[in-house]
């Protein structure tokens, strides 16, 4: 359910519902049996979800939390690097190879960044965008049950993302286990950092709906526009002549 709302992060206003009639804004030919999703999701937030992101919030300290985000973050940078690989981006590629060896090793298995500091900074990608990439239409906006706002390629792409993530195929003692518990720990995550954006939105937007799509429309757009770039060259900080 973090997914369902992760269109409004980096997002630093408010979409009032007549501001999100764009012309050209993705077709929502579904929009009925959207809201209703959307009126499912929204009711297991407020009543599971985000209670929940409240205490974790409340009960861990900044520093912690830092550390659990950084783990799951050091988790996906093989999937990220699959990505980077079939966008043919190397820069890309080879920053996220470097996180994942500097923060698995230096790092502790990822419960500090230490590669943001050494020049290695972390970037977003998944498969959808590498569709993007690719020249694969978008198609009308979806809002789907837990996976929240998508449209039919990035829907795709979140299939394809997790089997491009080497613990799916791999099997040990606890695997199962382990998967729970980091999809557990990812959604109370994204959840809790979104707290602040959600809470104003669910304040002050008219439609509460169009004000989400809106804004998720915008954040793939961002994001896409963003996955063209390959990342700047830049000198390592603890390199030095």
């Amino acid at each position: 359910m973090s997914l369902a709302i992760a269109g409004c992060s980096n997002q630093a206003h408010v979409v009032k519902a007549d501001e999100s009639a764009d012309p050209g804004a993705a077709p929502d030919p579904y929009e009925p049996l959207n809201r209703r999703f959307f009126a499912v999701n929204s009711a297991l937030d407020k009543n599971i979800l985000h209670p929940v992101a409240t205490a974790y919030v409340s009960a861990v300290p900044p520093k912690a939390r830092a550390s659990v985000h950084n783990t799951l973050s050091n988790l996906n940078n093989p999937a990220q690097f699959a990505n980077d690989v079939l966008q043919a981006k190397p820069r890309k590629a080879g920053n996220t190879f470097m996180r994942f060896i500097i923060n698995s090793t230096v790092g502790v298995a990822g419960l500090f960044d230490v590669a943001s500091g050494w020049g290695y900074p972390d970037h977003d990608t998944d498969f959808g965008l590498t569709l993007a990439l690719w020249g694969v239409p978008d198609g009308p906006f979806l809002y789907l049950p837990v996976l929240g706002p998508t449209d039919p390629r990035d829907a795709i792409g979140y299939g394809a993302n997790s089997a491009l993530d080497p613990l799916t195929w791999v099997s040990f003692g606890g695997h199962a286990s382990l998967g729970w518990a980091r999809f557990g720990a990812g959604a109370i995550d994204g959840r809790s950092r979104l707290l602040g954006a959600t809470d104003t939105i669910d304040k002050t937007a008219l439609d509460r709906y169009a004000t989400y799509r809106s804004l998720w429309e915008q954040h793939r757009a961002a994001a896409i526009a963003n996955a063209k770039q390959d990342l700047p060259a830049t000198t390592p900080a603890w390199y030095s002549r």
